[in-house]
């Protein structure tokens, strides 16, 4: 991957902070659903609750697709990415404090407002992993993408 397809890529995903994600149901139905993450390089965290749907659907399958991208006035000026990646839960207590932090601090709001932090108890904690990521730049061409693999 070239270094300005690479810092692309970092940029939206340092300048975003939700995003949608699909995963697998049981009966092979995509499901997706809107969440807050954090990143750190190309790595994408987020958070989900322990018996919810996702969860669920991670533990049997950990393939996702997952799109972030912006809401443009002008059909020509959409950016955004697209990624296929792997997911993994995270279950040492350190990468789980640095998961819970960086997601946190993309929400300073929810400090200053005194709600409580997560419980780590209470959340799964998930790591993302691309394996191909889709960058999407109608400002080159109608549905413009790169495509890379990771």
């Amino acid at each position: 991957m070239d270094d300005a397809i690479r810092q692309k890529i970092q940029t939206l995903l340092d300048r975003h902070r939700t995003m949608r994600i699909a995963t697998l149901r049981a009966d092979g139905w995509p499901q997706v659903t809107t969440v807050g993450y954090a990143n750190e390089g190309f790595t994408i965290y987020f958070l989900c609750g322990i018996d919810s749907q996702k969860a669920q659907n991670l533990a049997r399958d950990d393939r996702v697709s997952l799109a972030i991208d912006d809401d443009p006035a002008e059909v020509m000026e959409i950016t955004g990415l697209s990624m296929a990646a792997r997911a993994r839960a995270l279950t040492d207590p350190v990468e789980i404090e640095k998961a819970i932090g960086l997601v946190m601090s993309r929400y300073p709001e929810q400090k200053a407002a005194g709600l409580p932090m997560p419980n780590p108890s209470e959340l799964r904690l998930i790591a993302l992993t691309p394996t191909v990521i889709s960058l999407l730049d109608y400002s080159k061409g109608f549905g413009h993408t790169d495509l890379v693999m990771c």
